[in-house]
């Protein structure tokens, strides 16, 4: 068979199980229903077993030992080679990690956390933790974030023993080198960046975060020693507590977040009523509390999922979401089905994070909030500081879940609940709770649903900060601008998953990835 009539049929049949996961997945999360969580595991277990069929992995491995003359064929090869190379396993394997995993991620959707006796949601405790001063009720509700973790912990550690069993059977030392191979990684640079990452902010970071624990002290009364993490904002620290002077909430009140999202994309000329109308974008019962953005069939049909109250965090969310589904969305459709996707997931979290950071752009408060100029103006100040704590503080945390997600694929049998909490004082500088035996790690999603996922956040800050300093210098500095939105959409978006991620970067902005222009915005505050 020709490598063309090869990729061809290959092509045909992955589209139409990519298609049959997404839509189950998408039922799954809207609705809580078992039945979709079970058709979703089904859909996943056709997928990988696809992608572990030994025939047709070894005549993949046959035409990439070729000289491959057309650099589209070499491409997909080579990403249907990682596809596959993770699911060479037996079927009663990958059917074990995928139901447990599907297992668990119904549990995640479904749970609510039990407060003073009530069910409350992860938006309930998310609002007094950034709002109320009752420091008992603090207490308690950062504890009922955690309850999660107690009840999905021991499933957890059986999936992640399965999975590091299973990469060891193909010849690695872990799930974790695995993951970073099959994702184009290198493990080595990666975390050599964030190593280098936490030296160069180790005193920025300390600085930036006595000033806001200061802030938290004078607050709540209490002595900046005695600060512990139910005094921040956010459950794990990873996001900046709100400033006393800058409450960006009461702007949102009576604006539809859905009408801010579309007039941003808009002035860049992108169209996203589309994928408006195909969303889930409000609270309800039994569905999925998180964010996500998905593409149903890589032909038009992309969604968001969003939990939306009028507030600073989810306009941020909504801009964030809808910066992967334009990525998406114009991905040039010519493509075959296998590269009509993003060149890696950190190169759509770049573009998402481009939009998140928008909510703290003065320039888009005022044109698109509406804020007056004198406000905007008295504001800066405020708004500038909030986004490098933001920035920092996200990089720290993301470090965090990297570091001791390293370690926890290294050996899940040590113990993991002190580990979490020694790897958060050294990384982030959080006092921990007297109970340090408590499984507070696994409460966090990712562990679960998108393992060894976390370093791409953090890789996809520092390309955003690459991206934003390449169109401020020859593109154009109004970011809200058709010039820009023809850059993103013909040099970032359309070329799909034809380059390896580092160069499309560099074809895209004329160096590889640098974390030098991050460290510039953020660290050094230039």
């Amino acid at each position: 068979m020709s490598v063309n009539k090869f990729l061809l049929e290959q092509n045909e049949i992955i589209r139409e199980l990519h298609i049959s996961r997404a839509e189950s997945s998408w039922m799954a999360s809207t609705t809580g229903d078992a039945e979709w969580n079970q058709k979703t595991a089904k859909a996943q277990t056709d997928l990988n077993l696809y992608y572990a069929n030994k025939e047709r992995f070894q005549q993949v491995e046959q035409f990439l030992a070729q000289d491959i003359d057309n650099p589209l064929h070499k491409r997909q090869l080579e990403i249907l080679h990682a596809s596959m190379v993770k699911n060479q396993l037996p079927e009663e394997d990958l059917k074990e990690m995928i139901d447990i995993s599907t297992e668990l991620i119904g549990v995640f959707n479904t749970f609510r956390a039990t407060l003073d006796g009530e069910q409350v949601s992860e938006n309930d405790i998310r609002q007094i933790l950034i709002k109320s001063n009752n420091l008992e009720l603090r207490e308690r509700a950062w504890h009922a974030s955690k309850q999660i973790g107690h009840e999905v912990e021991e499933k957890l550690l059986t999936l992640i023993r399965k999975r590091n069993e299973t990469a060891r059977a193909l010849g690695y030392e872990d799930y974790h080198q695995m993951s970073f191979e099959s994702q184009e990684l290198d493990r080595e640079y990666v975390f050599n960046t964030f190593n280098e990452l936490k030296e160069l902010s180790d005193e920025p970071f300390r600085q930036l975060k006595l000033e806001m624990d200061e802030e938290l002290a004078a607050r709540f009364q209490v002595a900046v020693e005695d600060l512990r993490p139910w005094h921040y904002a956010d459950p794990f620290f990873q996001e900046a507590p709100p400033s006393k002077d800058l409450d960006l909430d009461p702007f949102y009140e009576g604006k539809s977040l859905e009408d801010l999202t579309v007039s941003t994309f808009k002035s860049m000329g992108m169209d996203i009523t589309d994928m408006i109308e195909k969303s889930d974008l409000y609270p309800r019962d039994k569905k999925n509390q998180h964010a996500f953005c998905t593409d149903i069939n890589r032909d038009g049909d992309v969604r968001v999922l969003c939990n939306n109250v009028e507030s600073d965090y989810w306009s941020v969310t909504m801009l964030h979401e809808f910066g992967h589904a334009v990525y998406f969305k114009y991905i040039d459709r010519e493509l075959p089905f296998i590269l009509r996707a993003p060149a890696h997931t950190l190169t759509t979290e770049a573009i998402a994070m481009l939009y998140g950071r928008m909510g703290k752009d003065p320039n888009w408060m005022q044109r698109f909030l509406g804020v007056s100029q004198e406000q905007v103006e008295a504001l800066t100040p405020q708004i500038n500081q909030s986004l490098r704590r933001q920035m920092l503080i996200a990089a720290r945390w993301i470090m965090t879940f990297a570091f001791f997600e390293r370690e926890l694929y290294k050996n899940p049998d040590q113990d993991l609940n002190s580990l979490w909490w020694s790897i958060v004082e050294e990384v982030q500088f959080v006092n921990p709770p007297e109970n340090r035996s408590y499984p507070h790690w696994a409460a966090k999603i990712h562990f679960t649903l998108v393992p060894v996922y976390y370093q791409n956040y953090l890789l996809g800050e520092l390309t955003t900060s690459q991206l934003e300093r390449y169109i401020e210098k020859n593109i154009c500095n109004d970011l809200f601008n058709i010039k820009v939105g023809d850059f993103l959409v013909n040099e970032f978006f359309a070329p799909g998953a034809k380059d390896h991620w580092n160069t499309k970067i560099e074809k895209a902005t004329g160096e590889k990835l640098n974390p030098i222009h991050f460290v510039e915005q953020f660290v050094n505050g230039k």
